[in-house]
């Protein structure tokens, strides 16, 4: 099956140093999960895996300064 299939969405998750972490997927928990494929341990320890939100593709501009 074609993960084309399930829509997916663009999460940033809260840090703890006051950035936000952008991660992509069809839920929250899916998005984290792939940033843990991406970050060493010490990089997902500054992550707040239940403090994020979803925003539509067309608004990631306004959140680019605050991307860490």
């Amino acid at each position: 099956m074609s993960s084309f299939n399930n829509p997916h969405y663009i999460f940033l998750f809260e840090m703890k140093n006051g950035k936000e972490k952008l991660a992509y997927g069809p839920t929250p928990q899916d998005a984290y999960e792939s940033l843990r494929l991406r970050l060493s341990a010490e990089e997902m320890e500054l992550i707040y895996s239940d403090k994020y939100t979803r925003i539509p593709q067309r608004e990631l501009q306004q959140h680019v300064h605050n991307l860490g």
